[in-house]
């Protein structure tokens, strides 16, 4: 096989994946709970989204916080966003892509008002 149909073939397949790979990010949920597994209002909002099946119509990532420090710079940023002062920004906190939601009932009332 010559060189110049080498390097094509070589071209088409990184094309190809580049364009599989912008699928997959765009497809990635943009919105996010983020949790602590010690959060007793974490643990309402959890038991509701089991409950109601609400991963059936909804995506959303979900994200521990207390032990992942990457997370919770990404809270951290998200909340920032929204304009929100972190001094005291807690968990439950639902990110919707664009709004901020803090506490297991308004994260309630969104999910119910999704289904």
């Amino acid at each position: 096989m010559k060189k110049s149909a080498k390097l094509s073939i070589l071209v088409v397949a990184l094309l190809f994946i580049a364009g599989l790979v912008a699928v997959l990010i765009k497809n990635q949920p943009t919105q996010i709970l983020f949790y602590s597994d010690t959060c007793p209002h974490c643990k309402i909002v959890e038991q509701y989204i089991s409950d109601n099946k609400v991963k059936n119509y909804l995506a959303f990532q979900q994200l521990e916080v207390s032990t992942h420090p990457d997370n919770a710079q990404l809270l951290i940023k998200k909340a920032t966003s929204c304009g929100l002062s972190t001094d005291n920004l807690g968990v439950p906190f639902f990110f919707d892509g664009t709004n901020c939601l803090v506490g297991d009932q308004d994260i309630i009332k969104y999910f119910a008002s999704k289904k």
